[in-house]
């Protein structure tokens, strides 16, 4: 068969950059957030014009987040409402993880509508655990960017001691000076903890019939903790080889199918019981519902100072299809979406 002709090749190419170009501008369009600044009290920064000394400057609040098109809309409304309740928010820096493709057009979005942030963006690379993951109870949970919470201390320069991790579904109501400044004594990670969970729920049976494995969790406080609020000490991280620790978990479920839940099983297995305990009221989570319905829930009994649409149900999907459940509506003031009746010229 002869090659097809220059111009048939010319206009498959141009369909397949179309496409690409589609897929990268097919993102929503947000609204630019106001300047939020420093008051007289708030202590001035050098990051990161200071060189990466050991010596990290102490003043900068670090904060890391993922960025991907299905959670974006979350993702700008949970910076919005950190930045709207810090004391010092010009002493905040940012720190995005996302895939390689999407960072450019990401980068456009988050300089257009945080004009007067200062962040970071870095490339993680999926293969890192592609071939580690294993299918889970619900999808979203099965994404390789799910995952990139276990590599934030190779991804990070190493001036950054500490950082505060946060998922993509999730409003803050208070000063995030609060939950930095927590003591972590000698642990690596700091998280709310409910205790005297049961951990049989969480794995297979394979899991408990394998003495080896059932051996991990002997002798520790049975202590669930949500993943998508942690402050992470990355120095202790590091030296305690924990992603590797991580890993090694995850290649056994890829053997032996040991857990169902996504990215919180390894967690729990290496720091179940060893979490220095943060208040409640820094992750209120579980409200987007279990992992298959995503029903309404209420809010624990306590203070708040976070809100975290964990579980199937986000809010900006139930706003948007007019099912809302009653605690989105303390959502949707920190939506930037740029809706097009509102902002139509006609």
């Amino acid at each position: 068969m002869p090659p097809p002709p220059h111009h048939c090749l010319l206009f498959s190419l141009f369909l397949i950059s179309a496409a690409s170009s589609a897929v990268v501008t097919d993102l929503p369009e947000f609204r630019e957030a106001p300047a939020f600044r420093n008051g007289g009290e708030c202590p001035k920064t050098t990051w990161p014009t200071r060189p990466q000394q050991g010596d990290a400057d102490a003043d900068i609040i670090h904060i890391a987040m993922t960025l991907d098109t299905t959670y974006l809309r979350g993702s700008v409304a949970g910076v919005f409402s950190v930045l709207q309740h810090a004391s010092c928010p010009e002493n905040l820096v940012f720190h995005f993880v996302a895939a390689s493709r999407l960072r450019p057009v990401l980068r456009r979005t988050i300089a257009s509508t945080f004009p007067y942030l200062t962040f970071r963006l870095y490339h993680f690379n999926a293969d890192l655990v592609r071939g580690k993951i294993t299918y889970s109870v619900r999808r979203a949970l099965d994404q390789p960017l799910n995952y990139a919470r276990m590599y934030l201390a190779e991804l990070l320069p190493t001036s950054v001691r500490r950082i505060i991790y946060f998922d993509s579904d999730l409003i803050v109501v208070d000063d995030v000076a609060k939950l930095w400044s927590i003591d972590l004594r000698d642990r690596v990670l700091g998280a709310p903890e409910y205790c005297h969970a049961n951990f049989t729920a969480y794995f297979t049976r394979r899991f408990w019939s394998s003495p080896a494995h059932a051996a991990a969790l002997r002798g520790r406080r049975p202590c669930y903790f949500n993943t998508g609020v942690m402050v992470i000490d990355l120095w202790r991280w590091r030296e305690g080889r924990y992603t590797e620790r991580l890993e090694g978990w995850m290649r056994i479920q890829k053997r032996e199918r040991i857990y169902e839940l996504g990215s919180l099983p390894p967690f729990l297995l290496v720091f179940a019981g060893e979490v220095e305990g943060v208040e409640h009221r820094w992750n209120q989570h579980g409200l987007g519902g279990d992992n298959v319905r995503g029903q309404c829930r209420d809010l624990h009994p306590g203070p708040v100072s976070l809100l975290h649409w964990s579980g199937k149900g986000k809010p900006w999907l139930r706003l948007d299809s007019r099912r809302q459940c009653p605690l989105d509506s303390l959502w949707a003031p920190y939506d930037l979406l740029r809706h097009p009746s509102l902002f139509s010229d006609s």
